[in-house]
């Protein structure tokens, strides 16, 4: 564990030297990710692999309304390269770990193939739920300019789903969804742990704006 210790210190000062950052994509974020993935992953798995990955797949991060966005961990995975041999990796963990970085993308639609993508995946979508998640579809929120929801039908009972326009519709688009999309069965159950609070807070959310959580957002 010490050298994963100190791995983990040279790779935060190697992302926070070269991140481009947004709200939802920050080095906490990174932190997060690494706890999400010890959380679910097993002394079977490759850690360093693992650890290298958890901070390197957003080296490269394009924002949300970005058309290349679905490029962005395939440019991740690419530049990791260096970083990776000058920590000392050798290549058969390079290729894996670049492999979980492009693989980790939902925009990208590339299927993880090993283990270690699978987790990666699935802590880098944990990340979006929960506590941290509800923080961070508002904050994401506010640094596109987007309205919270809209008024005259919150929850899009007769109109379509828009969350490039409204971010409570991001929820319903994708959000609640994502326990489903779960590759692991650790990070299938945190996640549903963590869709219950955000429908939690939608109930208390609808009945502050004068309003009632359709049932079709509850049962996702």
């Amino acid at each position: 564990m010490a050298g994963l210790a100190e791995l983990r210190d040279r790779l935060r000062d190697i992302v926070q030297a070269r991140m481009a950052t947004d709200p939802a994509h920050d080095l906490a974020h990174l932190d997060r990710v690494w706890v999400n993935v010890q959380a679910i992953a097993n002394d079977q798995n490759d850690m360093r692999v693992l650890l290298a990955a958890s901070y390197l797949h957003d080296l490269v991060n394009l924002a949300k309304d970005d058309p290349n966005r679905h490029l962005a961990s395939r440019r991740s995975a690419e530049g990791s390269e260096s970083i990776l041999k000058n920590l000392g990796f050798a290549v058969s963990e390079i290729q894996n770990t670049q492999h979980a970085i492009v693989a980790h993308s939902y925009s990208a639609r590339v299927p993880p193939e090993t283990d270690e993508a699978c987790i990666l995946r699935d802590a880098d979508r944990l990340d979006a739920l929960g506590a941290i998640g509800i923080a961070r579809t508002f904050s994401v929120a506010g640094a596109l300019d987007r309205p919270l929801y809209d008024p005259s039908d919150p929850f899009a009972e007769q109109r379509p789903l828009n969350d490039l326009q409204f971010s409570i519709d991001h929820w319903k688009v994708k959000l609640l969804k994502l326990p489903d999309d779960m590759l692991t069965e650790a990070g299938k159950e945190i996640a549903h742990t963590r869709t219950a609070r955000m429908i939690r807070f939608l109930e208390d959310f609808a009945d502050e704006i004068g309003s009632t959580l359709p049932r079709n957002w509850a049962n996702r």
